[in-house]
């Protein structure tokens, strides 16, 4: 079923916008029906669990809705007002349709207590329980339906989607549970069943919220990608080592980076921007982002400046083998060596352990070499360095 909706409606493979186009559509087509039909049954039924998912289904029309307004405005290219695309409105439609679920389950919440409180008689037919089934049935094949669609280009809205219908079968399930309980019991227990439903839309919505929320804070960076960027910047013999970089996202389709690249101090300036230029290219032509490279020149034969750079190596591991450095240079006057560096800490660090280690880094430095006068940058690297241990 997928194939063929796929191969009638999408004409290009790499279209983001025709693949959130097609399944929003469907989203609203599925979704509109079932909400009808549930609110139907869930008013003969007097059953509020069934209501309540009915107006679950609903929001998730209007969560289809907006995914199409949001794939059609993300794919809109970059203008003067927004240079750097509109790639994060679906993040910013995600956002708004989260606080609307949590809304929504917070209400039925209410009104699930009030139930508890004050149950009434539900009333069972054989054509309500079918129904429901078929229900669980279409959510399920919806489930699989926008995975199958997201996969090929990863599109979050797709997986969320897809993630929504499938707790929107379960939510079913529970209602189905509660009815099969009060037809062999005689047990009303709508009421609770309608609890739990709400309180499975109030975490959906905020799972939600945080998951859209990452992006547009600055998350973590896929560890995938990173090892890529990394490993792609690294293939150059002349590249000692690289260390901060930073990704930003302005979208699913538009991410830039920045990376601090470690080379010889002996390269001439057109050599160095060559290399850095190189790498750019490369990692644009692989992973379709937008690199910028800062150089570092490292010098590699001064045997005062190793010995220094073996020094606050030794020191940091006995100190904390979490701890980096980074951006080492030396300046020998007749009595004295101005040594400045940038030293990485973890994100656990607070500031009075920045500060300890600070001391104790410039302390135990001044041991090894009295001479040594020590400036430190404290710096939170998004990713750890990496240095060849062939250079």
């Amino acid at each position: 079923m997928t194939n063929i909706l796929v191969k009638k409606f999408i004409k290009n493979p790499d279209d983001r916008a025709a693949y959130g186009t097609l399944g929003s559509v469907t989203g609203i087509i599925c979704n509109i029906l079932l909400s009808v039909m549930k609110f139907i049954i869930g008013t003969v039924s007097h059953s509020v669990a069934i209501t309540a998912d009915a107006v679950n289904n609903l929001s998730d029309t209007a969560s289809s809705v907006i995914s199409l307004l949001s794939a059609k405005i993300s794919s809109r290219p970059a203008d003067k007002e927004h240079p750097f695309g509109h790639g994060r409105m679906e993040y910013v439609a995600t956002l708004i349709l989260s606080i609307a679920i949590i809304n929504v389950g917070i209400e039925f919440f209410k009104e699930s207590l009030d139930r508890i409180m004050h149950p009434s008689a539900l009333a069972f037919s054989l054509v309500t329980f079918i129904l429901l089934l078929v229900s669980i049935g279409v959510k399920l094949w919806m489930y699989v339906f926008d995975k199958s669609l997201a996969k090929p280009l990863n599109l979050s809205v797709l997986n969320a989607a897809a993630m929504d219908s499938l707790f929107d079968a379960v939510t079913t399930s529970v209602t189905v549970a509660a009815l099969i309980v009060y037809v062999l019991t005689g047990k009303n227990i709508d009421g609770i069943a309608s609890l739990i439903v709400s309180v499975i839309i109030i975490w959906e919505g905020i799972s939600l919220v945080k998951d859209t929320l990452s992006p547009l804070l600055g998350g973590e960076m896929d560890s995938e990608t990173v090892e890529k960027i990394k490993e792609i910047v690294s293939q150059d013999p002349s590249v000692i080592g690289v260390h901060d970089l930073v990704i930003h996202s302005y979208g699913p389709e538009h991410t830039m980076a920045t990376i601090h690249v470690e080379v010889s101090n002996h390269l001439t300036l057109e050599d160095a921007h060559a290399i850095a230029d190189i790498a750019e290219r490369k990692v644009r032509r692989a992973l379709g982002i937008i690199l910028v490279v800062h150089v570092d020149p490292v010098d590699i034969d001064d045997m005062r400046t190793i010995k220094i750079r073996d020094h606050i190596t030794r020191i940091l591991k006995i100190l904390d083998p979490a701890l980096t450095f980074h951006d080492l240079h030396v300046s020998f006057g007749p009595n004295e060596k101005i040594v400045t560096f940038d030293l990485v800490v973890p994100y656990s660090y607070t500031t009075v352990d920045e500060d300890r280690v600070k001391n104790q880094t410039i302390s135990l430095l001044r041991e090894f070499d009295p001479q040594a006068e020590c400036t430190i940058t404290i710096d939170r690297g998004a990713v750890e360095e990496v240095r060849s241990a062939s250079k």
